[in-house]
């Protein structure tokens, strides 16, 4: 089959440097963020995702100088654009009609805006003449992103003595690898992402076929170190993929359908190398677990609850875990959720039903879309659509266990993919994408979007201030001789544009510092102000804080709400909280 304008053959670099830059902000981004082990409290995660931003951003910006884009063509990403639209609206209302911090509502609202520029981004890369060439560097970045990550996890399992901290993370499930990220399943997630961009590279005649045989078997092996069930589901996936996508070379599609068995014969290996030299294997005790879903029916049950109590508008967005820690659950999960871990019953419960079916429409119609076109389309050009469309199913199927969406990176690069998807399919539909060849010309524009490229240059940015804005947050829990009193550090924090709760829980929190940081007795007289609680409340209620609520809510002379929370602290069943409970 001839190829296609949306699938240029011959890409249009406008020097070798901007291909260089292209190559390497492409690795930078999807590498980067996962090996980045070094964080400061309060956040474990914080500098990875503004790593990401800044990342993304430069690769944006690099690709839009370094190529150029066509003439006018179908602006395919609309569905995407319109269900990230809602929920940018959502985010803010909370804020503006309700009770929750600015703070919690501007990460999230920035949070959608950068994906929503992402999306943009991916249907711009789609759309240029180099389109063949920028997905290649997209999946040659998550190829290396895996083999480092397969390094990390070979070191947390065989060399659990090695990790640093700062370098290699600690693991802190014995037997497991959990990679940089710290979480077993973000780091099976992207070592299928690794997987899947190893089929698109030998798809598009990248890739040799014993390379990628030895690169899938290093993701897969590295997926058991995980011993994630979310990963297990993933590699399943990948076979489905093998079996059902006959326009998949016959070499693809045996090596697809291999992966379920590479998992097998790794998983036996790990057994048998555990048992004769008694080293440990997470996956043995992960069998062992009695409850398979984590708590998960538990919080799915709760959530339900809370669905059935407020269907049409829900109860705010980012606001579960206040509104399910404060609704009697007597048999709740004993440990604090601040997640529904599960997409659809999250937007259920915080949106309401009507804009979570708008929103769940969008997306599924943003699926279908590049699905249909894919039969349209030139071999390697449909790959990269169902490559790309693939990546998102993936984190979708994710999605219904966890929540890799709240990280900036797997947002962003979700959105890049879907974005190119869902353009390139866009082009199929056109009707261009079967019949032309690449001899056609195309009229090139000059540069990309004035638009786009001052967005991507914002990313960068507003990753820069984000963090000095965390800066400010950060010293609160720093020990440094030379640091500012913990009120006035509190004080500081409290500015915060992004991070300011983190400051309101320490403020709350205060009474229960360590000695030396403690407020003076004259202080301490007054009634403790609620104030704090009304920002810490909405991030996440846990032991220490709802403790502290209680004991102010009783000091101001609100019994009723004092016994209400405490009422609530008791269903957690938490050893913290009985001498306060035998108290109360």
């Amino acid at each position: 089959m001839p190829s296609s304008p949306s699938w240029p053959t011959a890409p249009c670099w406008s020097s070798t440097a901007s291909a260089w830059a292209c190559a390497a902000t492409a690795i930078a981004a999807a590498a980067a963020p996962s090996l980045l082990a070094h964080n400061v409290s309060p956040s474990a995660t914080f500098f990875n995702q503004a790593l990401a931003l800044m990342l993304w951003g430069w690769f944006v910006m690099a690709c839009a100088l370094g190529t150029s884009g066509r003439g006018s063509a179908p602006r395919g990403e609309w569905p995407l654009h319109a269900a990230l639209t809602v929920l940018c609206i959502a985010s803010l209302v909370p804020w503006l009609f309700a009770a929750l911090p600015s703070s919690l509502a501007l990460s999230t609202f920035f949070s959608l805006l950068a994906a929503m520029v992402l999306v943009a981004a991916g249907a711009s890369a789609a759309r240029s003449t180099a389109a063949a060439s920028l997905f290649v560097l997209f999946c040659l970045g998550w190829v290396v992103a895996g083999v480092l990550n397969v390094g990390v996890s070979v070191i947390q399992v065989f060399a659990p003595d090695w990790p640093d901290g700062d370098w290699i993370a600690h693991s802190g499930i014995p037997g497991r690898a959990v990679g940089n990220l710290r979480q077993p399943n973000h780091l099976s997630s992207l070592l299928l992402w690794s997987c899947v961009a190893i089929i698109g590279l030998l798809e598009t005649r990248r890739l040799q076929r014993a390379a990628a045989w030895l690169l899938m078997a290093m993701m897969v092996f590295a997926v058991v170190l995980s011993a994630s069930r979310t990963g297990l589901l993933s590699v399943l996936l990948l076979a489905f993929w093998g079996l059902v996508d006959r326009r998949l070379s016959r070499q693809t599609r045996v090596l697809l359908l291999a992966s379920p068995l590479m998992y097998w014969l790794a998983w036996q290996g790990m057994s048998m190398w555990a048992e004769l030299g008694q080293h440990r294997f997470g996956g043995a005790a992960r069998l062992a677990e009695t409850d398979v879903s984590g708590s998960r029916f538990g919080i799915w049950a709760n959530t339900l609850a809370l669905i059935r109590a407020q269907p049409w508008l829900g109860v705010g967005f980012g606001e579960f875990n206040f509104a399910w820690s404060l609704t009697a659950f007597p048999g709740r999960p004993t440990a604090f959720f601040d997640h529904a871990h599960n997409l659809p019953l999250q937007l259920a419960v915080e949106i309401g039903l009507p804009l979570t079916a708008l929103v769940l429409g969008l997306f599924l119609y943003a699926l279908w879309l590049p699905w249909r076109a894919a039969s349209r389309m030139a071999d390697e050009a449909s790959a990269a659509l169902r490559c790309t469309l693939l990546m998102v199913v993936m984190i979708g199927l994710h999605s219904l266990l966890e929540y890799p969406l709240w990280y900036a990176h797997f947002l962003l690069p979700t959105a890049w993919a879907w974005g190119y998807a869902l353009a390139l399919g866009a082009l199929a539909q056109q009707g261009a994408a079967s019949a032309l060849s690449d001899k056609l010309k195309v009229p090139p524009l000059p540069q990309a979007a004035p638009g786009l490229m001052m967005a991507a240059a914002l990313l960068v940015i507003g990753g820069a201030l984000a963090v000095l804005d965390y800066s400010r947050v950060a010293v609160i829990f720093s020990s440094s001789e030379d640091a500012a009193p913990l009120a006035q550090r509190i004080a500081a924090g409290q500015r915060s544009v992004l991070f300011s709760h983190h400051a309101d829980y320490a403020a709350a929190t205060l009474d229960e510092a360590e000695p030396g940081e403690a407020t003076p007795d004259a202080a301490r007289a007054a009634p403790p102000s609620l104030a704090p609680f009304r920002g810490a409340a909405h991030y996440l209620l846990d032991t220490r804080l709802m403790m502290a609520w209680a004991r102010a809510q009783a000091a101001n002379g609100r019994d009723d709400q004092a016994s209400a929370i405490a009422a609530r602290l008791r269903e957690f069943h938490n050893e913290v909280s009985d001498g306060f409970l035998a108290v109360c």
